[in-house]
C-alpha cells in the first residue's frame, strides 16, 4: 500500500475523509457557479463582486474562528460538525435564489461563518483519531492531497456538467455533498474531549487561543511562515491572469493550465513529505519551503515567457505545501490536548489574516506597479517573513523547558498531573472535579505549552 494511503485503514479516518472528499468536490463545483452567479448579478463588476466576496470570506473566518475556539469543547464534537454541515448545505441551497448583490454577500457571509465553525474543529479532531505522529503526517499530506486534486478536477467537472445543466444545478449538488459529509460524520467514533481547566469570562474564552498562540515562539514562526506563503500564493491565485492575458496577451485558456503547474507542485510535495518528515524536524522543513517561495518569486524579475512561469509557479505550490502540511504537527504539538480546539482555531483565524494580506497586496500592487515590481514586493515580504520566522523560532527549540511557578491558591476544574498533586477529602468527586487547591512554590522541567498554568514563556527561552 503507498504510505500516504495507509491512514485510509483506519475506518474512523476514512469516514471523515470522504466526508471531507465529497464536500471538496461539492465546493469547487460551487465555486464555479458562483463567478457564473456574480456575472449574471453585475455584469460590469463581476470581479469586483468576487473580489468583496472573498473579503468577506476572510472577515468571517477571522470573527468567528476564535469564538468557536473558545466554546468548542463544551459541545459534542459529532453533533457539532453534522449539524454544521447540514447548515452549509442550507445555505448553499439558498444561494441560487439570491437576485442582489447584498442577498450575495450576506448568503456568503453565514456560510464561511458555519465553515469557520467547522473546520477548526476536524483539524483539531484529527490528532484524536490518529494519535500516532508517523500515520497524522500521511493523513495531512493526504488531505491537501484531495485539495489539490478537486481544485484540478471540479472546473473539469463543472465544464463537462454545464454542458447539460444550468449552472444552479452545482449549487445543489454542493448542497447534497454537505448532507452526504454529514451522514459519514455520524459514522465516526469520535473520543471524548477533555474537558479544559480554563476559567474566566467570554473574552478569556474567546481570546485564550490567539493569545496562547502568538506567546509560542516556534507558532509565531509557523504564522510568519504562512505569510511568505500568502505573498507567493497570492501571486498565483491573483496575478496568474493578469500576467498572463495583460503582459502576454495570451488566450484566457491558457491561465487555467499555468496554474495547474502550483497544483502539480503541491501534489508532489504532499507525497514526498511524509518520508522527508520522518528525517527532518519540522522547522528546516518549513523553512526550506520558505526559501524556494522566495527563490521562485524573486525569479519572476527576469520578465519569464509563458512557459518559463510554469516552473516558477511549480515551485511555489511544492513551497506552499512543504509550509502548510508541517503546521498541523506543529500546532498539535504546542497545546494540551483540552485546548487544541483553540489553537487549531487560532491557527485558521490568523493564517488566513496573513491570506488577506496576500490577496490585497498582489492585487493592489499588481494592478499600479506592475507585475515586475510586484514580484520584488512579494519577494521581499517573503524574505523579511521567512527571515523572521527562522530568528523567533530557534535551531535548539525543545518541549521541555525548565520553569517556575510561584505558589498560590485557586480554584478551576482540574486533572491530577504534575501541577495537581494534592490531598482529597473524598468529596470533590471525578475528575476532572472543582474545589480549592495549593500549588507549591516549585521550579521542574516538563512539555511546556502555554495554557491556564504557563502563561508566559520562560524567559531564557
Amino acid at each position: 500500500m503507498i504510505a500516504i494511503l495507509k491512514p485510509l485503514s483506519i475506518p474512523d479516518f476514512r469516514w471523515l475523509f470522504l466526508g471531507q472528499l465529497v464536500s471538496l468536490v461539492g465546493t469547487g463545483l460551487a465555486t464555479v457557479a458562483l463567478a457564473l452567479l456574480a456575472f449574471d448579478l453585475n455584469p460590469s463588476d463581476a470581479g469586483l463582486v468576487l473580489g468583496f466576496t472573498l473579503a468577506i470570506k476572510m472577515v468571517a473566518y477571522l470573527i468567528v474562528a476564535p469564538v468557536v475556539g473558545g466554546y468548542a469543547h463544551r459541545l459534542p464534537r459529532k453533533t457539532w460538525l453534522a449539524g454544521l454541515n447540514i447548515g452549509r448545505a442550507l445555505m448553499v441551497g439558498v444561494l441560487p435564489f439570491c437576485q442582489e448583490v447584498w442577498q450575495l454577500f450576506t448568503v456568503i457571509f453565514f456560510l464561511n461563518a458555519l465553515a469557520a465553525g467547522y473546520t477548526p474543529v476536524y483539524q483539531a479532531l484529527l490528532p484524536d483519531i490518529l494519535p500516532e505522529e508517523k500515520t497524522y503526517t500521511q493523513a495531512l499530506s493526504l488531505s491537501r492531497l484531495a485539495m489539490e486534486m478537486e481544485s484540478l478536477l471540479s472546473p473539469a467537472l463543472a465544464a463537462f456538467l454545464l454542458l447539460f445543466v444550468s449552472y444552479d444545478l452545482l449549487f445543489q449538488v454542493n448542497s447534497a455533498g454537505f448532507v452526504l459529509a454529514a451522514c459519514f460524520l455520524l459514522c465516526v467514533t469520535m473520543p471524548i474531549s477533555r474537558g479544559s481547566d480554563r476559567i474566566g469570562g467570554a473574552w478569556h474564552h474567546v481570546s485564550f487561543g490567539i493569545r496562547s498562540y502568538l506567546r509560542t515562539p516556534r507558532l509565531r514562526g509557523v504564522l510568519l511562515l504562512n505569510l511568505a506563503l500568502s505573498a507567493a500564493g497570492a501571486m498565483v491565485i491573483v496575478n496568474s491572469v493578469v500576467y498572463v492575458r495583460a503582459v502576454l496577451g495570451l488566450a484566457e485558456e491558457l491561465v487555467p493550465l499555468l496554474m495547474l503547474a502550483a497544483g502539480i507542485g503541491s501534489m508532489v510535495a504532499a507525497f514526498a513529505l511524509p518520508s522527508l518528515l520522518e528525517r527532518f524536524n519540522d522547522r528546516p522543513v518549513m523553512l526550506s519551503g520558505g526559501v524556494i517561495l522566495i527563490l521562485s518569486l524573486l525569479a519572476g524579475l527576469f520578465d519569464p515567457t509563458y512557459q518559463g512561469l510554469f516552473p516558477l509557479w511549480f515551485f511555489i505550490g511544492a513551497g506552499s505545501t512543504m509550509i502548510l502540511i508541517p503546521t498541523g504537527r506543529v500546532v498539535r504539538n504546542s497545546c494540551q490536548e483540552s485546548d487544541r480546539n483553540d489553537y487549531f482555531s487560532a491557527n485558521f483565524a490568523l493564517t488566513h489574516g496573513m491570506w488577506l494580506v496576500g490577496y490585497l497586496l498582489a492585487g493592489s500592487l499588481g494592478g499600479s506597479l506592475g507585475m515586475t515590481l510586484t514580484f520584488l514586493a512579494l519577494a521581499a515580504l517573503a524574505i523579511v517573513a521567512t527571515g523572521l520566522a527562522a530568528f523567533v523560532w530557534k535551531p535548539q527549540d525543545t518541549h521541555e523547558l525548565w520553569h517556575e511557578h510561584p505558589e498560590m491558591e485557586h480554584l478551576h476544574p482540574h486533572y491530577h498531573d504534575e501541577h495537581h498533586q494534592h490531598e482529597h477529602q473524598g468529596w470533590e468527586g471525578p475528575e476532572p472535579h472543582v474545589h480549592p487547591h495549593y500549588h507549591e512554590k516549585q521550579k521542574h522541567r516538563h512539555r511546556f505549552v502555554i495554557d491556564e498554568h504557563h502563561c508566559h514563556w520562560p524567559k531564557q527561552q
